[in-house]
């Protein structure tokens, strides 16, 4: 059903907060889950509010959670979360990371010991509506086959990147070095739909289109999307001194303990090398030179990254709101604070 962007927000909000989440964490929660919908990303929405409000009832996200900053250099820093919603730790890691940049240029924020964030590239936009150009890494559990392997040793390691430009247009890219994110798949099982036969590999190894036959996702361009995933791991999970690869902690095997995630953020001014108003005329420049380009068969256009999903949220409103699948919008509108569904289960939530 379609709902605005008001109803939703307060729909997973009061949800959260059911849960024990604080209203300001929730409500910050909240926001980053509607961006998501509202885009299109429902990997990444609504879908994930009954699995947040499961682990915060049942203990495994600290609801007072005693953040702690520690500035290691002019440029640097790390933000502990204290087992918090993930949420609230990357939004205050990247508001430290801008105000690194501002100050001296750049800004790398690590965030550890933290539950997992949603979409990055909502991070990598605020630096961005800063006028300044981002990227972000995140680490997550395991579920991909590594080039060349048959178990999972990496997660869908995602990276996003941001930038301005001298118009209202922003570029927002934010991958999975998987071929697609679990969250997608999630998404196609709600919806009782079959996924595309390169997503992923059933327990023979071989491609599968039933959601509820995937055994572990596979990386992007083979050896490419796996080198990918290490370097995710590395600047988000080795050095910021968290558990990596194969240790990351699983999303679901015991909703009562913490998960010790860690993600990076990297911000820099433009003002520091080329010059703010060159970098984003020449940003937009680029994007127009992009959007002239004579298309593909079957492309109306080539888009930049993020343009989509600014169509689609327009759409969405044009159209009479946001498209929630029904289930998630009862649970939310219900008096139950979650199903019990997603304690003790494998990576893949069964």
């Amino acid at each position: 059903m379609k709902l605005s962007r008001e109803e939703l927000k307060s729909l997973m909000k009061n949800k959260l907060m059911q849960a024990g989440l604080h209203e300001d964490h929730a409500d910050t929660t909240a926001e980053i889950l509607t961006w998501s919908d509202e885009r299109g990303y429902h990997s990444h929405g609504s879908v994930r509010v009954e699995y947040y409000s499961e682990r915060i009832f049942k203990g495994g996200i600290t609801v007072d959670p005693k953040f702690t900053w520690t500035q290691t250099g002019p440029c640097s820093g790390i933000f502990d979360g204290d087992n918090g919603i993930g949420y609230v730790i990357a939004k205050e890691g990247m508001e430290k990371a801008i105000q690194l940049a501002k100050e001296n240029g750049i800004g790398v924020v690590g965030m550890t010991n933290m539950s997992h964030s949603g979409s990055i590239g909502y991070y990598t936009e605020m630096a961005a509506n800063e006028g300044l150009a981002a990227i972000s890494f995140c680490q997550s559990d395991p579920m991909a086959v590594p080039y060349g392997g048959a178990e999972p040793y990496y997660g869908t390691n995602p990276i996003s990147f941001a930038a301005p430009t001298a118009d209202d247009r922003k570029v927002v890219f934010d991958m999975a070095t998987t071929v697609q994110a679990w969250g997608k798949i999630l998404d196609k099982k709600s919806r009782h739909e079959s996924i595309p036969a390169d997503w992923a590999v059933g327990v023979d190894g071989a491609p599968v289109t039933d959601p509820n036959l995937v055994n572990a996702l596979v990386p992007i361009s083979g050896a490419k999307g796996y080198g990918l995933m290490m370097m995710v791991d590395v600047f988000s999970g080795v050095l910021l001194g968290v558990p990596f690869g194969g240790h990351v902690s699983s999303m679901y095997h015991d909703l009562s303990e913490g998960r010790r995630l860690g993600q990076m953020h990297i911000v820099m001014d433009p003002n520091r090398f080329v010059g703010a108003e060159k970098f984003k005329k020449d940003m937009s420049q680029c994007l127009d030179e992009i959007g002239n380009i004579k298309p593909a068969p079957g492309f109306d256009k080539v888009n930049y990254p993020g343009e989509r999903a600014e169509e689609r949220k327009k759409k969405a409103y044009a159209t009479g709101g946001i498209e929630i699948v029904d289930e998630i919008v009862e649970y939310m509108r219900s008096s139950d604070i979650h199903y019990n569904r997603y304690d003790h289960k494998n990576r893949f939530a069964e």
